[in-house]
């Protein structure tokens, strides 16, 4: 019993007057927790066809780049190019009708300066050669119809961006509508999926920091948006992180959330002992230098600087000896 009381006085005496001394206060320090995001680009749009019809050429696979407007499939539909060799005859024998109709107008119009035929059979020569005319007419619209359908089966990339899914292949036969390819645009974000419990301490514009194993520890992020909707017990939250790697979209990165603040002592490292398995720290009091055992929590950066946390064995206003002189 008395050894240790000898130890102990040792140590004390070995502290010179000049040592430096920390008031303890309490300190408001931010509540983390670890979760985990997943990269998602800001847009995901599906390049789809217009028409259906049979896949006659694919020229892109998951992860390609592609720009806005570049065609990425071709479909094609063997019943436009019958359509239009049908009105490329219709329209050939049209024509061949408006050659006769405009001879017999012709005609009919000398003969009638002759007063051969009547002005009504006139007029109904000349009837003849409009009517044929609009029928022309009709059938080069409708043949416009169906080249701009062949055109449109030219599959185009709506957005700049990667090819994240394919879910077709060559010789497919697809409908109207149906997808052939999901672009991802815009960038990327991170996407998380965070307890109920903790929906009402996110903040838009907060900031959160990656954790380890992330290839970014310490990078900080903004939550850009925070959705209202609940869904499964969990709320989804946006993180824009500036320089965030895009190459794979779905990949998980653990981050850490500030969800809530409480208080705490905080003291250096440095002014803490271990002897025996326990720790100390040195405490100034009326009667002297004198050590209180402790119990740590966890290093917590504040202001710049690393502190650590003291759970029990220290109260607000004692005086700390931090480091000697």
């Amino acid at each position: 019993m008395l050894r240790p009381i000898l130890m102990l006085l040792a140590a004390l005496a070995a502290l010179p007057a000049t040592a430096e001394t920390l008031v303890l206060e309490p300190v408001e320090i931010t509540e983390w927790k670890a979760v985990y995001g997943e990269v998602e680009t800001r847009d995901r749009v599906p390049a789809r066809a217009r028409i259906g019809g049979t896949v006659v050429e694919l020229t892109v696979t998951e992860g390609d780049r592609v720009e806005a407007g570049q065609q990425i499939a071709r479909v094609e539909d063997d019943k436009l190019a019958f359509q239009l060799r049908a009105l490329d005859a219709q329209l050939t024998s049209l024509e061949n009708q408006l050659d006769t109709a405009q001879t017999d107008l012709d005609r009919g119009a000398a003969l009638r300066e002759r007063g051969v035929i009547t002005q009504q059979r006139l007029d109904q020569l000349r009837t003849q050669v409009e009517v044929l005319q609009g029928q022309i007419e009709s059938t080069r619209a409708e043949r416009r119809v169906i080249e701009q359908q062949v055109t449109e089966g030219a599959v185009l990339s709506p957005d700049n961006g990667v090819v994240l899914s394919v879910p077709i292949s060559l010789g497919s036969v697809i409908n109207p509508g149906e997808t052939v390819a999901e672009i991802g645009g815009g960038g990327v974000f991170l996407r998380l999926s965070i307890p109920e419990r903790h929906a009402t301490t996110l903040q838009q514009g907060g900031e959160i920091t990656l954790g380890a194993g992330s290839g970014m520890e310490g990078t900080t992020g903004r939550l850009a948006k925070v959705y209202p909707q609940i869904e499964g017990g969990r709320v989804l939250a946006d993180v824009e992180v500036a320089g965030l790697d895009g190459r794979f979209v779905g990949r998980r990165v653990p981050v850490r959330l500030p969800v809530g603040s409480r208080s705490a002592l905080l003291v250096p490292d440095s002014a803490l002992t271990r002897r025996a398995g326990l720790d100390f720290v040195t405490v100034r009091t009326p009667q002297g230098m004198m050590e209180r055992s402790v119990v740590p929590g966890e290093l917590v950066r504040h202001d710049g600087q690393e502190w650590r946390e003291i759970l029990s064995g220290l109260f607000a206003g004692d005086r700390v000896v931090t480091e000697n002189d």
